[in-house]
């Protein structure tokens, strides 16, 4: 009986795989519609069910838009209040995206964090300060102008100038564990059986003695949180770690009480990974590292002759606008460059959004199989 439940299962899951936009792109936008609108159904209810919340939201908006639009005193605070939130949320919006439990995310470390780190260090290095001027600045690095007193460049040094953004960019991808969390947590206080495909898949190897690394990672990473506690949380969040959607989920399922599982999460997702990957960054564009870096490119057998000199080129036409208050003009190498990083961007972006319908519609599957059963 146990057997042919667990092929019904694999039958269920094997069609829900094949739930993708490239092989049945009609019934999966179907799907994903469906379940759209059941998402935003819930939404609906959980604000109509607490006024509260939504009469805060009314005011709180209604007084921002009257302290942006009326001019006073406080408009010089406003607007200082207005550009730091904006840019904390940004950060945070690009976490969310990184960790939000579609399936796959958004990439946005290697696609804004990094780079933006790797910028301020070069540009460190390159004018002896930190103290950039502000604006342009976060928008587009300078040097400072006129007579400065240059300053000592450590490691350290960069990491406060960079410590706020990376901050929010940690506790939004802190923010975007918590859905798998909630779930769990919800279907478990209910009594429902939640239907996760990695809890189902433990349940099928923990007792198998032949697994491969993947099944022995989300083993070892469910043993961990189940035992360790706030402690394993917290080992799980501080090191990049694809499994940590299943550590919400494990710690749902047996009712972690949210601060433990969020106060751990936060710390090792916006504290301690973050210094580690920030660390990591300005240590490869330390200008010593750099200097290092071009003269390994020019080794690499073939190409690294050919590109060796553009990228020189284009480094020292990086310092040079650094100097020239941003005005100096790229040139074709620079605007083929960003055109590439934008494709990059647009292309990153369209397989995150495919997988989001993806996920969706097979959301809606499963959800579907499921009822179909209870009847």
């Amino acid at each position: 009986y146990n057997e042919y439940k667990s092929y019904l299962r694999m039958s269920v899951e094997e069609e829900r795989s094949q739930l993708v936009i490239w092989r049945s792109p009609l019934k999966t936008s179907f799907y994903f519609l469906n379940q759209l609108w059941i998402e935003l159904y819930k939404l609906l209810k959980f604000f109509l069910s607490r006024t509260y919340l939504v009469v805060f939201l009314v005011l709180f908006t209604v007084s921002s838009y009257a302290a942006v639009h009326i001019d006073g005193p406080h408009t010089t605070y406003v607007e200082m209040i207005r550009a730091q939130s904006s840019w904390c949320l940004y950060w945070v919006g690009l976490g969310i995206l990184s960790s939000v439990g579609f399936g796959t995310g958004l990439h946005t470390f290697l696609l804004y964090l990094g780079p933006h780190i790797a910028s301020v260090t070069i540009a460190a290095w390159e004018c002896k300060s930190t103290d950039f001027p502000s604006p342009p600045y976060p928008n587009k690095i300078t040097c400072p102008s006129g007579e400065y007193s240059p300053m000592l460049i450590t490691i350290f040094t960069i990491m406060s100038k960079v410590r706020l953004e990376a901050f929010m960019w940690g506790a939004g991808t802190a923010l975007g564990e918590l859905p798998p969390y909630f779930m769990a947590r919800a279907a478990r206080l209910s009594g429902q059986k939640l239907d996760d495909d990695d809890l189902n898949e433990l349940d099928d190897i923990k007792d198998k003695s032949d697994l491969d690394i993947w099944s022995k990672s989300k083993l070892f990473v469910h043993d961990l949180v189940q035992k360790a506690g706030f402690f394993g949380i917290l080992a799980a969040a501080s090191i990049p770690n694809p499994l940590f959607d299943l550590a919400g989920v494990v710690c749902g399922h047996f009712l972690v009480p949210f601060t433990t599982f969020f106060g751990a999460a936060l710390i090792g997702k916006a504290i301690i990974k973050m210094h580690l990957q920030m660390f990591f960054v300005i240590f490869i564009f330390t200008k010593s590292h750099l200097e290092a870096l071009e003269n390994l490119i020019a080794k690499i057998p073939a190409v690294g002759p050919m590109v060796h000199a553009p990228f020189i080129e284009y480094m020292e036409k990086q310092k040079l606008k650094l100097h020239s208050g941003g005005k100096l003009g790229g040139g074709s190498q620079e605007s083929m460059l960003s055109k590439l990083y934008e494709i990059l961007i647009i292309v990153m972006v369209g397989y995150f959004v495919i997988s989001i319908i993806n996920s969706m519609a097979q959301q809606y599957h499963k959800d579907k199989h499921e009822n179909d059963k209870k009847k």
